[in-house]
């Protein structure tokens, strides 16, 4: 008996479905779909969870020295003339940055692996790509998910059962976070 469910695709597919799934629930906390789908989707996503709160402290918090450029009160970067060239004015600033440990590094590379890259897109229409900005979700994974895990061993996930699907009759299912 095989060690997990093929769901009527070929490996590429069946491994794309699964990370675009696990993806999804991942930045929603919850997703629709059919009950077969769900349980291999949850192997997938609780093991991300548990590594994720194995690895959320380990990291060194260190403090650098960044050229930032000036801006004006338009949001405009401030130029001035240097050698008749026009230059942007960059001032120094200290910024504290998270630094991963090699074992976090490790994890993160992991959780990349299987996890595809997420936009946002703002509600309003200012433009096709203006104001889109990428979700990193590994520091997602260890800021905001594993920290509500912590105390648990396992078990992040939900099934509830919303009944069967009007086309096909697949028993479709909400899996959530927990």
């Amino acid at each position: 008996m095989a060690g997990y469910r093929k769901l009527g695709r070929t490996s590429s597919q069946r491994k794309a479905l699964i990370r675009s799934q696990v993806t999804s629930l991942l930045y929603h906390g919850k997703i629709r779909t059919t009950e077969a789908r769900a349980k291999e989707i949850r192997k997938v996503a609780e093991g991300l969870i548990a590594m994720a709160v194995r690895e959320k402290d380990n990291f060194d918090t260190v403090t650098v020295t960044a050229k930032v450029p000036r801006k004006d009160d338009k949001g405009k970067r401030v130029k001035e003339e240097k050698n008749g060239r026009k230059v942007t004015v960059y001032d120094e600033v200290q910024k504290e940055i998270k630094k991963d440990q090699p074992s976090r590094l490790h994890a993160r590379r992991q959780m990349l692996k299987v996890l595809y890259g997420v936009t946002e897109v703002p509600s309003t229409p200012a433009g096709r790509k203006k104001n889109t900005k990428s979700v990193d979700l590994p520091a997602k994974l260890f800021d905001e998910i594993a920290p509500k895990y912590v105390s648990r061993n396992g078990g992040y996930t939900r099934i509830v059962k919303i009944g069967q699907r009007k086309g096909d009759g697949a028993m479709e299912v909400l899996l959530e976070l927990v």
